[in-house]
């Protein structure tokens, strides 16, 4: 039952939800398999990377997409329906944890710099509503440009995104949740008031230790698909 608060829960998703690859990762993978990216995609990304590396490391690496630019936006959808993505391997302990939140009233979203159009395919694997606040990208008639469309979603930014959420829709901070697993989500999860690390890199363990956050493991990934079902079964 919900309390006098409203309470959101935020969570990470590469290595928080989904296990290793990352989902770009995988995206990247099945791109490779049907030949859709080449070497000038490839040299298109080191371009790119080569123009901002010493002004932006992180802008030219993680938030550079140019090895994406010409390929038409419905490749998101096409990968969606294919095998790969619905046996991306969830972990199990994450999805019980968003249902709890569910059926808590919680306002639940995915804060994530993995690529929009990923992700918003692969929500309805999840067990209830979530909203999405991730990396946007740029497209121009039905084809990404390879740049993004606003900042990458990562560090300071998964900060201010949930703060801004949070004043949208009249959530306690104080009173929330946040998931993560690396550094990148160190300023998300000291906004909230019940941060927890998961599966933390050396770093952001050694941090939660200091400041007496909860730490946990979660492992055995299956697919959510199957998870649906055990869940079912299991009502």
């Amino acid at each position: 039952m919900n309390s006098c608060w409203q309470i959101g829960a935020f969570f990470d998703l590469d290595g928080t939800l989904l296990a290793p690859p990352s989902l770009e990762w995988r995206f990247i993978g099945y791109l490779l398999e049907r030949n859709e990216i080449g070497g000038h995609n490839l040299a298109r990304w080191l371009r790119h990377c080569a123009k901002i590396v010493f002004r932006d490391p992180i802008a030219a690496t993680q938030g550079n997409k140019a090895y994406l630019a010409g390929l038409p936006k419905s490749r998101a959808a096409d990968w969606s329906n294919s095998h790969a993505a619905w046996e991306l391997p969830f972990f199990p302990q994450g999805i019980a944890r968003m249902a709890w939140h569910h059926a808590q009233e919680h306002t639940i979203f995915l804060v994530t710099g993995a690529l929009a159009p990923l992700v918003r395919e692969i929500v309805r694997q999840l067990p209830c509503p979530v909203g999405v606040c991730v990396t946007e990208l740029e497209s121009l008639e039905g084809q990404w440009t390879g740049s993004l469309s606003g900042s990458h979603m990562n560090g300071d930014e998964k900060a201010c995104a949930i703060r801004a959420i949070a004043a949208g829709r009249g959530i306690t901070l104080a009173h929330s949740f946040a998931y993560g697993n690396e550094t990148g989500d160190l300023a998300m999860l000291e906004a909230v008031g019940h941060p927890v690390a998961i599966n933390p890199s050396a770093r952001l363990a050694s941090r939660a230790r200091k400041r007496g956050w909860s730490i946990c493991c979660w492992d055995q990934p299956q697919a959510a698909h199957k998870l649906q079902l055990e869940q079912e079964h299991a009502r």
